[in-house]
């Protein structure tokens, strides 16, 4: 079992099927901590951190982007999609200038669409891959994409709550 030394995120593959509501229920309280009027959302912390706002925005495509991917696994063999480009989506879809509230409800929406997506798969489907360029081993199953992803929104969330508190 992998552990995130940072924000101690356990991958269990036997949990991937509980990734969904996890998912769902992260994604929530994000959006919450996005909608504080009182917060300042948009000021960067520190040097190589993004603001509450901008790692809201990642998250958010975060989950539209593993959404597609689980679909792509579904109905092709060991596809082979794109990179996010996430270091690059922050100035091209201007992360820092998107509205909050706008920001919070898409994150619930797409949320809600990956769990959907995920709630659907059979146990042989847990079991298609994904090849990632840049990993090793590059072929990851769906259950690693659902814990991933799972892992994305916990880390996160850390980083937004670090950030406002």
């Amino acid at each position: 079992m992998e552990q995130c030394d940072e924000c101690r995120f356990e991958f269990e593959t036997s949990d991937a099927s509980l990734a969904g509501p996890a998912i769902v229920q992260g994604a929530t309280q994000m959006s919450h901590l996005l909608t504080d009027q009182g917060a300042d959302l948009v000021s960067r912390r520190a040097p190589g951190t993004w603001s509450p706002l901008e790692y809201g925005c990642h998250l958010r495509d975060v989950l539209l982007v593993q959404r597609e991917r689980v679909l792509l696994a579904r109905r092709a063999d060991h596809p082979s999609p794109p990179l996010m480009g996430r270091e690059e989506r922050v100035e091209h879809d201007g992360y820092a200038q998107q509205n909050p509230d706008d920001v919070a409800r898409q994150l619930t929406d797409a949320a809600g669409l990956l769990a959907n997506v995920l709630s659907r798969l059979g146990p042989k489907d847990w079991e298609r891959a994904v090849v990632y360029d840049g990993l090793e081993p590059p072929e990851r199953t769906l259950r690693w994409v659902a814990l991933d992803t799972w892992h994305e929104v916990h880390h996160h969330l850390l980083d937004v709550q670090r950030q406002l508190t």
